[in-house]
């Protein structure tokens, strides 16, 4: 046998021992991706969207709750004032 020969023999003997070991990794990497595709990512985008949606509906009340906060401090203050006014009556 020629060294080219010997050489040829070495390499495809190398080339099926690396092919078969890395047939199960390729395996696994697949399954990883199907597992992505079809249960996380939808997964994700269902919780994104919750998110997104939750954001869209505080967002537009933020400005009224500003609102709101000042309106509670007048009736604090009103309802203080109305019972010491109260107090003093009785």
């Amino acid at each position: 046998m020629s060294d080219n020969e010997l050489l040829l023999a070495i390499s495809d003997m190398m080339d099926k021992k690396l092919s078969s070991q890395l047939q199960p990794i390729e395996n696994k990497l697949k399954r990883v991706e199907m597992t992505l595709e079809n249960n996380i990512v939808p997964r994700l985008q269902n919780i994104e969207a919750c998110y997104t949606s939750t954001y869209d509906r505080y967002k537009d009340y933020a400005d009224r709750m500003e609102a709101a906060f000042a309106d509670i401090e007048i009736m604090k203050k009103v309802i203080a004032e109305h019972s010491a006014k109260l107090q003093k009556i009785s």
